[in-house]
């Protein structure tokens, strides 16, 4: 481990800062790469690829094989250059963000293990514990994945920061995802799971939410539960991680009133979801709601080339090995199956995300 010879820097309101003032620079002009790239060059990057299919002859429908786009599309330089971009941009935010932390990753560790008999809250995991091994994506590209990165905890969180390019610098996203989960139609609220927590900071804004509920926060990685953990008591906020999966939870039948999940699906194999599914109608009351924000989900929609493309891109360059599974499934179809009623939940500004509440039956 490296041992810090710097003076921390602190934070900007819940965000902690780098190491140092060169790294924030450099992270904030990554940002703002990324969103040149993903952004602004993306529509351009669709027009070019449909011109291309046009000039070779070809009408740029859903019929369309997956395998004539790319060989078309990576014809040309401008799709070349921007695949190189956003793959580019998701190396450099997580190998700066990763380097500026590790400058105090033994006084991290340290911290880490001096939190976790603190309260309020409990962290509950396992030395034994198993991770399965589709678990153990580098998802997203983050060295380590959730799971195998020590310093995996607060790397996501500022991370994300730049991922998310500013939006989420003070929780507001989560915030809002907490705000608009759905609450069972009898109004009582005394137990909550957010599952898939990362860092907690959806956990935390239920329980602001929700101050008298006992809320739980549940994720395969022990490096982002510890730092969930550290970051709620260090915040003041009751609430309990443990490190557990989402399919195979350890809690009791009908205990929660309440589930929430955020961008969590499309990040696990369709068999690791269906059983997620079962397993939330197991854990969650009669008249229990489930609000899940996610990725827009195609099934049998026919989408144009170019959105296809970027959905094949993803799941290669920027290590979303089970995105295409999840985005072509009728999502809605098996939560259905699994016994829930669905209906659509209220649209978060990000109006990219999919918003829908699955209520076990009373």
């Amino acid at each position: 481990m490296a041992t810090s010879t710097l003076t921390p820097r602190g934070s900007i309101g819940v965000l902690p800062r780098p190491s140092k003032l060169a790294d924030e620079s450099y992270t904030d002009f990554v940002e703002s790469f990324r969103d040149m790239a993903l952004i602004k060059m993306f529509p351009i990057m669709c027009e070019t690829g449909h011109a291309a299919l046009s000039n070779a002859g070809i009408e740029p429908t859903h019929e369309v094989p997956l395998d004539t786009a790319k060989e078309h599309f990576n014809r040309v330089p401008l799709i070349q250059t921007w695949q190189r971009f956003m793959r580019s941009a998701q190396e450099m935010m997580w190998r700066r963000t990763r380097e500026s932390f590790a400058y105090d990753e033994e006084a991290h560790e340290q911290l880490l293990r001096k939190y976790e008999g603190k309260g309020p809250g409990k962290l509950v995991y396992d030395p034994g514990f198993h991770v399965p091994d589709y678990a153990r994506r580098e998802i997203h590209l983050q060295p380590g994945g959730y799971t195998d990165d020590p310093m995996g905890g607060i790397v996501y969180h500022y991370g994300t920061k730049i991922f998310y390019q500013g939006m989420n610098d003070q929780d507001e996203l989560h915030a809002e995802v907490a705000d608009f989960s759905a609450v069972p139609a009898d109004g009582k609220v005394a137990n909550i799971l957010d599952i898939a927590c990362g860092v907690g900071q959806g956990t935390v804004q239920l329980k602001r939410r929700f101050p008298g509920a006992e809320v739980w926060g549940l994720d395969v990685g022990l490096p982002v539960v510890r730092y969930a953990h550290m970051r709620s008591v260090e915040l003041g906020y009751d609430v309990n991680y443990v490190q557990a999966l989402a399919e195979k939870t350890g809690f009791a039948d009908s205990q929660f009133d309440m589930v929430v999940s955020y961008i969590f699906f499309h990040e696990v194999p369709v068999e690791v979801m269906k059983a997620v599914l079962g397993e939330m109608h197991r854990i969650l009351r009669p008249g229990g709601t489930f609000s899940i924000f996610e990725f827009p989900n195609h099934g049998s929609t026919p989408l144009p080339p170019a959105v296809r493309f970027m959905i094949d891109y993803d799941s290669r360059d920027n290590c979303e090995p089970y995105s295409p599974g999840f985005v072509y499934a009728d999502f809605r179809g098996l939560i259905a199956e699994a016994g829930f009623e669905v209906a659509d939940g209220r649209q978060p500004t990000n109006a990219f995300l999919q918003s829908i509440v699955a209520t076990k039956k009373a």
